[in-house]
């Protein structure tokens, strides 16, 4: 599943207007580019990539507290004892929101108004977050908090995929992976502030979704105030949305577009991967430290701090290297094979040394991996007035993995088991081999990005 002019006139009178496009120009100059399905020349400012940042932050704070904490202490209240709900509830929303995306997708893209495609779906979503935690807060029963979950996954989701349209729509080349990078590195920082905000608050349950929510939500609300994205008034009408074009905004055409879909293939693979290696992590570290699974807690939250870590050193390790060098491919391939390392280190791992050496090549080579290639996909979008419909299709590449990876991986450990001994070691090999072929997948196939 993103930018936008401070004081935009229209048609020639902007381009008149316009500085000279040379080195970073100020965000009038630079944002003028296309939303009419041209590649984007101009770069972006400074302050406009600040403001973007930030933009990324409150979404992801606001999505994440709740998804990995909020709603666990809800339903602790209301149904102690109950964890696989949070299973139940989060696959649901998540289900929800990747049948509708493509529907927003198509709803932005010819969206006519003075604020823009996609500024008007950053409030849209903002406002539906919001109502979704204060109803999970107020929720008397679990079935409530599901239902409010679905609303702030779906409205935390909407905003965030128009700040990544909106990336689509207005990022040059030279700065795609540079972008992607600070963008991403703030989702990997958003998330741990958010849940120190949380614990600071965590004596009102309410607070606990209300308080990241309005920070999030903040943030959210200022970029389009401040980088306005300028009217989409002018902008040509598309055809009339009937069922068939509904229907079919949820595929695309492999043969015209083939490096459009083996890039989608590639990274499909490489998730599947991915969600094999980290869904049973608390599970791993309690078989191979030979702790009860409520003392992890403390190994789970040191992993993930130091994988914090590697993932920013990752994130703009890849992006700006890519775009420096000006090659992509070969960054996504350099991912696959750190992640292979990560992941034959852990499933060789008796060890803690040995488990936070291999979750940090892996927590590195995802960085990198989703750096990169989201740089590839702005590179190759087949139709740019059809941006947020191909981002939402995109994102389907991520999302199936996450639903159908757990269900195949929760076989994967019984093969060869022995009683309670699960087979983590066949589990995480297994991932390895989906992360390299799909790293292969886009080194060999990707053809119009070097």
């Amino acid at each position: 599943m993103t930018k936008t002019p401070d004081a935009v006139p229209s048609g020639a009178q902007r381009v008149a207007e316009a500085e000279p496009l040379t080195g970073v120009q100020p965000d009038s100059a630079a944002l003028l580019a296309p939303t009419t399905g041209a590649e984007p020349t101009a770069k972006m400012s400074g302050g406009y990539i600040f403001w973007l940042m930030l933009a990324s932050f409150g979404a992801s704070m606001a999505m994440m507290v709740p998804l990995s904490y909020g709603i666990a202490v809800r339903i602790t209240e209301l149904a102690p004892g109950r964890e696989e709900v949070l299973g139940y509830i989060t696959g649901t929303a998540q289900l929800v929101y990747l049948v509708i995306s493509p529907l927003i997708g198509i709803w932005s893209d010819r969206t006519r108004s003075r604020f823009g495609r996609r500024s008007p779906f950053i409030y849209l979503g903002t406002a539906i977050g919001l109502i979704g935690l204060v109803v999970i807060g107020l929720a008397p029963d679990l079935l409530i908090v599901g239902a409010g979950w679905i609303l702030g996954m779906s409205g935390w989701s909407i905003a965030g995929a128009a700040i990544q349209t909106i990336q689509a729509d207005k990022l040059p080349e030279q700065q795609r992976g540079k972008v992607a990078a600070l963008t991403g590195l703030m989702t990997q920082v958003a998330p741990v502030l958010g849940i120190g905000v949380a614990y600071a608050v965590s004596s009102n349950t309410m607070l606990i979704f209300i308080v990241p929510g309005v920070i999030g939500a903040l943030m959210l609300a200022l970029f389009p105030l401040i980088k306005p994205e300028g009217s989409s008034k002018d902008l040509p009408r598309t055809d009339t949305v009937t069922v068939k074009s509904v229907v079919t905004s949820y595929g695309f055409n492999v043969r015209k577009y083939p490096d459009f879909a083996w890039n989608w293939l590639g990274r499909f693979v490489f998730f599947i991967g991915l969600y094999f290696n980290t869904t049973f992590g608390t599970f791993f570290y309690a078989q191979r430290l030979d702790l009860p699974v409520r003392e992890v807690a403390g190994i789970v939250a040191t992993v993930g701090m130091v994988g914090v870590l590697a993932a920013a050193g990752g994130a703009i390790l890849g992006g700006f290297l890519s775009d420096k060098l000006q090659r992509r491919r070969l960054f996504v391939m350099l991912a696959a094979l750190l992640f292979v390392g990560g992941a034959v280190a852990e499933a060789t791992a008796w060890s803690l040394p040995q488990i936070i050496v291999g979750a940090v090549l892996m927590q590195l080579a995802i960085a990198v991996f989703a750096t990169v290639d989201q740089a590839i996909i702005y590179a190759i979008i087949p139709e740019r007035d059809q941006a947020g419909r191909y981002m939402a299709v995109t994102q389907f590449a991520q999302k199936i993995p996450s639903a159908i990876a757990p269900l195949l991986a929760g076989v994967v450990i019984t093969i060869g088991a022995v009683g309670d001994v699960k087979n983590y070691t066949l589990l995480y090999l297994t991932g390895a081999v989906f992360a390299l072929i799909g790293g292969l997948i886009i080194l060999l196939k990707v053809k119009s990005v070097r």
